[in-house]
């Protein structure tokens, strides 16, 4: 049995068509046909049931698939040592970062200290779509996602952590301050200062779509880079608002800005620890384990990205 039959095993049982293997294994059709063959005379039975409009699983196939994608999940994971050593960083750890994980990533650093010791984590803060492809081709081995929805790319996985509620910050002096909560369609005649798309496009989406629910268009001043100038501004007097993580509103010291909670359902962003596909070391695990205590102090941050 070789390694390529195997890989060329999970590509038809996936796809269940083999010019939709090929074209992913980026050969042949008949190549494919050809090493699934040999294959199946190697293990003595039929893993495919084959006619001209169809092809599925038999039996014997679906019995194979498991062990079949663990064999190439340990293929992974051999090459990916051997890429280590040959870069001479077998001991280190690359963890790409979102803002705002405060004592979350405290205890992933104390893990790995009691845990593995001889691990060094290095933390990377990069744009989103930079950390996703940094991921990808393994310049990261895990990254920190904060978005709606998992990005859609084949060869990563993410493992779901918590959700991060959004408050509204208003004015002091707005009347909106004096609110226990405010709904989106009390603050349509109030320009936003939000960051710019491409620093978060999750959260702009999100608040721009919430906006949209609530039935206005809201209308958006040039915002500056960083989470306290945005506060600033709008604690300069005019009538403006904007949106904070609620941990990071707990603790930011911005007298002139009052923070208040959204009314049910809320905004909120869903963070996700993202890693390819197949991955499943000791040390994702100690970062999943670590992120999954309960917290007991704030999170924070200084800015708007992601």
């Amino acid at each position: 049995m070789e390694l390529r039959q195997v890989r060329y095993f999970v590509a038809v049982a996936e796809e269940l068509h083999f010019g939709r293997a090929a074209e992913r294994l980026v050969i042949g059709q008949p190549a494919v046909s050809q090493q699934i063959r040999r294959l199946e005379r190697e293990l003595k039975v039929e893993l495919f049931d084959r006619t001209p409009r169809l092809v599925r699983l038999t039996a014997a196939g679906q019995a194979f698939l498991p062990a079949a994608r663990a064999v190439l999940a340990a293929e992974d994971s051999a090459r990916a040592v051997a890429a280590e050593l040959a870069a001479g960083r077998l001991g280190e750890f690359r963890l790409g970062t979102v803002t705002g994980l405060g004592e979350r990533l405290d205890r992933v650093l104390d893990a790995f200290q009691q845990h593995a010791p001889g691990v060094r984590v290095e933390l990377i803060s990069l744009p989103i779509q930079e950390r996703l492809a940094w991921l990808a081709d393994g310049r990261l081995d895990a990254a920190f996602i904060r978005a709606a929805s998992p990005d859609g790319s084949p060869g990563l996985r993410h493992h779901q952590l918590w959700r991060d509620e959004l408050v509204a910050a208003v004015p002091t002096r707005h009347p909106l301050a004096a609110r226990p909560a405010v709904e989106l369609a009390d603050l349509a005649g109030l320009p936003l200062r939000l960051t710019e798309r491409r620093n978060h496009p999750a959260l702009v989406d999100l608040v721009l779509d919430g906006c949209r629910r609530a039935g206005f268009e809201p209308v958006q001043s040039p915002a500056p880079g960083s989470l306290q100038d945005i506060l600033a501004a709008v604690g300069s007097g005019a009538p403006m608002w904007s949106v904070v993580y609620a941990a990071n509103a707990r603790i930011t010291r911005a007298p002139r800005v009052t923070f208040v909670p959204f009314a049910p359902p809320g905004l909120a962003l869903p963070v996700s620890l993202a890693v390819r596909a197949g991955t499943a070391s000791d040390r994702v695990r100690l970062v999943l384990d670590a992120c999954r205590q309960p917290s007991t102090t704030p999170a924070t941050s200084d800015d708007q990205d992601s």
